[in-house]
C-alpha cells in the first residue's frame, strides 16, 4: 500500500508538469484553417466555402461586395480598394479567395473613379466599420486593408490615420507623400519590376524605406512586374499576401515559414527586403 501511495504522489506530481506543455501547443483561438504548406498558400481557393452580398452605395464608401466564410466562427476583416479610374471588378479575385482561407473580406467601390489616395484610405476604414458594424462574423479587433495603385496609397494612408490595424498590404502603391513614418502597422508593399505608372524609385522604395515605426515591414518586388500585376491574380502576389494576413491579422505563427527566413530572389522575385516577422 505504501509503494502505492508514493507512485501516486509521484504520478499526481507530474500531472501540473506536463498540463503547461499541453497548453502552449494548444491552438491560436485565430488560426483559421489547416496548417499551411508551399503549395495551399499558392492555392486560388482555401477550404471555407464562402458566401457574398452586394453592399449599396454608402455616404462614405462607394459600396462594394462582401465575401464571407460560411462559420459560426469569427474571422479577421480585410478591405480591399481599387486604383485610380477603376471599379471594384479590378480587385474582385481577393474577395473569394482571402475569405476561402478565413477572413471576412470587402471589396469596395470609391465614391468616384477619380478618388484621390487619401480620399480611398478613409473609404477603406469606413468600410470595414460597415462590415464590423453590419456582420457578426467579422471581429472588430483583427482588421486589415489592401488596395492596388491609389488604392494602395490608400492603404497606407488609412494605416496612418488608423494604428490599431493589424496589417496593410498597398499593391503597386501610388502617392505623392514619400515619407510614412507614421505607420505604425506591419506592412507588406509589393511593387512590380517594370512598373512605368508607379515606378519603384519614386514609391515603393520610398515608402517602404520611410516605414520606420511598424513592428514588421516587407518590400516584394515582383521579377519583370508591371502596374497590373495585383489585378491578375498573380500567384506571386497570392501567397505572400495571405501569409502576410495570416501572421498578423491571425497571428498565425504557422506562416512564419514563408515570410522569415525571407525569400530570395529567383524567377519571380526580384528583389525581397525585410525585417523578419517577431515569432
Amino acid at each position: 500500500m505504501r509503494i502505492k501511495a508514493v507512485l501516486a504522489a509521484l504520478i499526481l506530481a507530474l500531472i501540473p508538469a506536463t498540463t503547461p506543455a499541453v497548453a502552449t501547443a494548444a491552438a491560436n483561438p485565430y488560426e483559421r484553417g489547416p496548417a499551411p504548406t508551399a503549395t495551399s498558400v499558392e492555392e486560388a481557393r482555401g477550404t471555407f466555402a464562402v458566401t457574398s452580398a452586394a453592399v449599396a452605395r454608402q455616404s462614405n464608401f462607394g459600396g462594394g461586395t462582401v465575401y464571407t466564410p460560411t462559420s459560426d466562427l469569427t474571422f479577421g476583416a480585410v478591405a480591399v480598394a481599387p486604383g485610380f479610374t477603376s471599379d471594384q471588378s479590378s480587385v474582385a479575385h481577393f474577395g473569394p479567395r482571402l475569405a476561402s482561407f478565413g477572413f471576412v473580406v470587402i471589396t469596395i467601390n470609391t465614391l468616384t473613379l477619380l478618388d484621390d489616395p487619401d480620399s480611398r484610405g478613409r473609404q477603406l476604414l469606413a468600410a470595414l466599420d460597415y462590415v464590423v458594424r453590419t456582420n457578426p462574423r467579422a471581429d472588430a479587433s483583427r482588421l486589415a486593408v489592401m488596395g492596388h495603385s491609389m488604392g494602395g496609397g490608400g492603404a497606407l494612408r488609412a494605416s496612418a490615420s488608423r494604428p490599431a490595424l493589424q496589417a496593410s498590404i498597398p499593391m503597386a502603391p501610388w502617392h505623392l507623400t514619400r515619407n510614412w513614418s507614421a505607420v505604425q502597422v506591419p506592412t507588406l508593399v509589393l511593387g512590380g519590376q517594370n512598373d512605368p505608372t508607379a515606378p519603384n524609385s519614386q514609391h515603393s522604395t520610398p515608402f517602404y524605406n520611410s516605414i520606420t515605426a511598424a513592428p514588421d515591414k516587407a518590400f516584394l518586388e515582383l521579377r519583370g512586374g508591371d502596374h497590373s500585376d495585383p489585378r491578375r491574380d498573380n500567384v506571386t502576389v497570392r501567397k505572400y499576401s495571405l501569409s502576410w494576413l495570416k501572421r498578423f491579422v491571425d497571428d498565425d505563427l504557422r506562416y512564419d515559414q514563408f515570410l522569415c527566413p525571407p525569400p530570395v530572389p529567383n524567377t519571380v522575385i526580384s528583389v525581397y527586403r525585410d525585417t523578419c516577422p517577431h515569432s
